[in-house]
């Protein structure tokens, strides 16, 4: 019995190739779009004969090139293969009528973290919505979630939402693509077409990927997901992005800090995490380290840090919970600088009215609990627990695998 992605099994798969005769078909893909021998899913579709009539990228470009975030793409021409490639990171987030116009079956072949805010999951909301307006059929060719079936987070608060935040979920969802697409039908009451390629012989729970399968390479989905341990972290880490705190970026591991900074000690902030919440520390190795970043926040200063090991033989999935530790990191610098400048001010993603780390927790909760001097870890826990559990329930019955 061999793991197969979606991809694979469309390949290989004569009734599901059959069901693309005659039909007109876009991909959206990125540089981890690949098949099981690293062809790019482009190039593998075209030699099988599938007639490709466009290709979409996403966020970073479908060549993956775009470094920083909102930096933006734009559309071409595919040189070997005279296609439009579209831009969903451009002119337009949201596949305009025409672009919707160049296919009938749209194939979403893109490797998710598992993390509300990686802009790939509202890509793919956007696409249903549009080919449910316009009548056209998309199919996901699912991947596995690299984080697992863990979930954490409070919930998106309705109001507000952004492109880093599609819908009511957690920060840590739990869910492929494929899965998030039926939710997406059921939660919007979309009209559309919809089927999954699904995994074949995939056990998300399964050591020692506990998500991503041993016998797979990791290919960058964004140029800064570099490997599963920060695929791991990123529920976490990615809130760093709200703040003056560096993520790592303009170093060769962004993403799998706590965070860094010239004017802090990492190590009487680890300490201070150890005092308020020793139970949020479980499940990896903390490391302190030193970086000079060559780009982004703090740039040419040596910065103090704290490195994630959730890896082998550090890393145990059941423990793990990075937003909380994340957030303990915020709320030791807090405690120990009560008027450290954590919060970064900037229009996050093109959202001009709320804070960024706002943005990117689907609410001001976190940053609440962080800034208020008398708030408890258990809190934020009991806050985070019941919608976690709300959260499970909800998409029990929507689970593949």
């Amino acid at each position: 019995m061999s793991l197969r992605f979606g991809i694979d099994r469309l390949l290989a798969e004569p009734d599901l190739m059959c069901q693309l005769d005659g039909r007109r078909v876009a991909l959206v893909a990125h540089p981890a779009s690949v098949t099981a021998d690293l062809t790019h899913s482009l190039d593998a579709l075209i030699a099988a004969g599938v007639n490709i009539t466009a290709a979409f990228g996403p966020q970073h470009g479908l060549k993956g090139d775009k470094q920083d975030n909102m930096v933006e793409t734009q559309d071409e021409l595919d040189p070997e293969y005279s296609i439009p490639v579209f831009s969903l990171y451009g002119e337009v987030r949201r596949p305009s009528g025409q672009m919707m116009s160049s296919a009938d079956v749209f194939l979403f072949d893109l490797q998710d973290l598992g993390c509300r805010i990686y802009t790939f999951v509202t890509t793919l909301l956007y696409l249903l919505e549009e080919a449910a307006r316009h009548g056209k059929e998309v199919w996901v060719l699912d991947r596995p979630n690299p984080a697992g079936r863990p979930v954490e987070g409070t919930l998106l608060i309705p109001g507000q939402e952004s492109f880093v935040g599609a819908a009511a979920m957690p920060m840590r969802h739990g869910l492929t693509m494929g899965e998030m697409g039926h939710w997406f039908i059921r939660h919007f009451g979309l009209d559309v077409a919809y089927r999954v390629v699904d995994i074949h012989h995939w056990l998300p729970e399964a050591a020692p990927g506990y998500g991503w399968p041993d016998d797979r390479l990791w290919i960058n989905p964004s140029p800064n997901a570099a490997n599963l341990n920060m695929a791991r972290a990123y529920a976490g880490t990615v809130m760093l992005e709200g703040t003056n705190l560096s993520e790592g970026r303009g170093t060769t591991r962004p993403l799998e800090v706590l965070f860094g900074a010239p004017d802090l000690d990492a190590g009487r902030v680890l300490a201070e995490m150890a005092r308020i919440a020793p139970e949020w520390l479980a499940g990896c190795a903390l490391r302190e380290c030193w970086f000079t970043p060559t780009f982004h926040k703090h740039a040419g200063e040596l910065c103090s840090a704290l490195m994630i090991h959730a890896e082998a033989p550090f890393y145990d999935h059941g423990a793990f919970r990075p937003w909380r530790m994340q957030a303990l990191a915020f709320k030791a610098i807090r405690n120990l600088h009560p008027d450290y400048p954590i919060w970064r001010d900037f229009p996050y993603e093109y959202e001009f009215d709320r804070l960024a780390i706002d943005v990117i927790n689907g609410g001001p909760d976190l940053r609440q609990w962080v800034d208020d001097v008398v708030a408890e870890p258990g809190d934020l826990d009991r806050l985070a627990a019941a919608q976690e559990n709300a959260w499970r329930e909800e998409v029990a019955d929507l689970l593949l695998y």
